[in-house]
């Protein structure tokens, strides 16, 4: 039997008239009206993503594109293998835990790396970000900036004193430079405002002394590029000589070598096996004695991959060691507080406010319309006052000192040597910021009390309930509603304040925020900071969804 409720759709009456016409229906155009219908709708759909696209484009700008970036700087961890890539390739077949020091050719590739770093000035923040994992870090590096120049000088001091002419950053540009280049070279001026060329290396000559090629090349491109300058007339870095030494006595065959200088640097290769030489590894041991130590060696070789789970674990009071994931010592273990500070006390907030704010709400909706506007203003006054101001003035109330403990001791129920401690506590956190958030949940309440009539209540005690009986059994269920908003608001507010527990808070008092907060502005571990506001969205998110869950999200109104 057909159900007599179901009526026909527009494509059941297309269907009929098809079958019925054995042929599709045709629009005014000559097209198929179903063609013509869809695209008529698509132009809608169209019109009303572009009434749309403003609000879109603005959300994913200042909303999604934030936490993206967020999410990615919390794992992001580039810094390491971008400034030190030769010391991370050669890091790969050490074995971290074996305690034994890194072989020289880690040493030379650290030499190469540092070195460059220093003179791009990179080396301070690579040492920057090993120093949250091993403090110490940031100094040695920025020791070593300006301590790798006497390796390098040891042989430069000993090609100058062979020929003048390795002093000339032109002799260095003839032996390494095509004619090309150098003749391009010779005809730049820098008042024209553009780079002088870029170095192309002469025909062999990467083949011939590799390490000096290379060395040559980064010098070259750093005097181009970020100095602004011509690299054919400038002196080439101590590092260069060191390269072009370990080039002559590893058995480079510079007889093969036909262009200019081609005597000069025979000389060298002759006189070169007999220099005074220096390991990398010494002259890193000279550097600190850090060096020659195990853990720095360990901490590049642990934050080496571009992406790291150090700052998650970092977040939860653990770190990254050689041997994998560990917790740290007991005194060094502070988020996992604060994160149970940060629950418990917004918690407490939120609990405060419902109580404050319920009985507050109630009042204003079952006033007359005039009264409750006007005292609803008072409500709002708060917002028309700075935050500061508002936190400052609970700083001034609730000190030993202040208003609260003066009117105590004038009424004699405290003495006035053992006034009450109610700020840079937690107390003092929870009275102030369940006065700033208070209007917060009297809002929320206030416009869904509205909307329940007050018969209810009449009719449920002319059926005999007491005013007790009939407010639980009748008014409260129509108002959790309200407070359900009032609480989601209240609480994912109150976890991520940080202005207000750090000024009335103290030691005990303050929040995950205020850490947070502290990462961005001051250590500047936006990678931390990242990872605890990833972890702090994540709990939010949970208690979310476990809120939809017991309650039903459907169930929170704001009226």
């Amino acid at each position: 039997m057909s159900n007599a409720s179901e009526a026909p759709t527009p494509d059941d009456g297309l269907r009929l008239m098809e079958s019925a016409d054995a042929g599709p229906v045709l629009a005014a155009d000559g097209t198929p009206l179903k063609r013509s219908l869809g695209r008529a709708l698509r132009r809608q759909k169209l019109r009303a993503l572009m009434l749309i696209a403003p609000l879109l484009l603005f959300v994913l700008l200042t909303f999604i594109a934030p936490i993206a970036d967020m999410l990615f700087r919390s794992v992001e961890n580039q810094i390491v293998s971008d400034t030190l890539p030769r010391t991370v390739v050669a890091l790969k077949d050490w074995d971290s835990t074996s305690g034994e020091l890194p072989s020289e050719q880690i040493y030379e590739a650290a030499y190469y790396d540092i070195f460059i770093a220093a003179e791009r000035k990179l080396h301070t923040r690579l040492g920057s970000r090993l120093n949250y994992e091993l403090t110490g870090a940031s100094s040695l590096f920025r020791k070593s900036g300006r301590g790798l120049d006497d390796i390098g000088e040891v042989y430069q001091d000993q090609f100058e004193d062979l020929n003048k002419a390795w002093k000339d950053g032109e002799t260095w540009a003839q032996v390494m430079g095509s004619d090309a280049w150098l003749s391009d070279a010779g005809n730049w001026d820098k008042s024209s405002g553009k780079l002088a060329p870029a170095l192309e290396l002469r025909d062999g000559i990467a083949e011939l002394l590799p390490k000096t090629a290379e060395s040559y090349s980064s010098f070259a491109n750093f005097v181009r590029v970020d100095d602004g300058d011509n690299p054919a007339s400038e002196d080439p870095w101590s590092l260069v000589y060191a390269a072009l030494w370990q080039d002559l006595t590893s058995g480079a065959d510079v007889s093969a070598y036909s262009g200019p200088n081609a005597d000069l640097l025979q000389e060298a290769a002759s006189a070169a096996q007999d220099f005074e030489s220096i390991s990398f590894t010494d002259g890193f041991a000279e550097i600190d004695e850090d060096w020659v130590d195990t853990p720095i060696w360990q901490t590049i070789k642990t934050y080496s991959p571009k992406y790291t789970s150090g700052y998650f674990l970092n977040s939860v009071d653990m770190k990254k060691t050689p041997d994998g994931p560990a917790l740290r010592d007991e005194d060094q273990r502070i988020y996992g507080l604060l994160f149970k500070r940060t629950m418990f006390m917004s918690l407490v907030i939120t609990i405060s406010c419902i109580m404050l704010g319920y009985p507050v709400a109630w009042i204003l909706a079952n006033l007359p319309a005039r009264t409750a506007n006007l005292l609803m203003i008072l409500v709002l006054l708060p917002f028309w006052t700075s935050l500061l101001v508002r936190t400052s003035a609970w700083k001034v109330m609730l000190q030993q000192q202040g208003v609260i403990n003066d009117v105590l001791v004038w009424l004699g129920l405290v003495g006035d040597g053992d006034r009450l401690v109610m700020i840079n506590n937690q107390f003092g956190t929870i009275v102030a910021m369940t006065h700033i958030l208070l209007p917060f949940m009297i809002l929320p309440l206030y416009s869904v009390m509205q909307t329940i009539p007050q018969t209810y209540l009449r009719a449920a005690k002319s059926l005999g309930a007491t005013n007790w009986t009939a407010f639980w059994r009748v008014y409260f269920p129509q108002s959790v509603p309200g407070i359900g908003a009032g609480s989601i608001l209240v609480f994912i507010l109150a976890i991520g304040y940080y202005i207000t527990p750090e000024i009335v808070g103290g030691t005990t008092g303050t929040f995950i925020s205020n850490r947070i907060a502290y990462h961005i502005s001051s250590s500047l571990n936006w990678g931390l900071a990242a990872a605890l506001g990833a972890i702090l969205l994540a709990v939010v998110l949970i208690l979310y969804w476990a809120y939809d869950k017991i309650v039903g999200i459907d169930n929170v109104k704001l009226g």
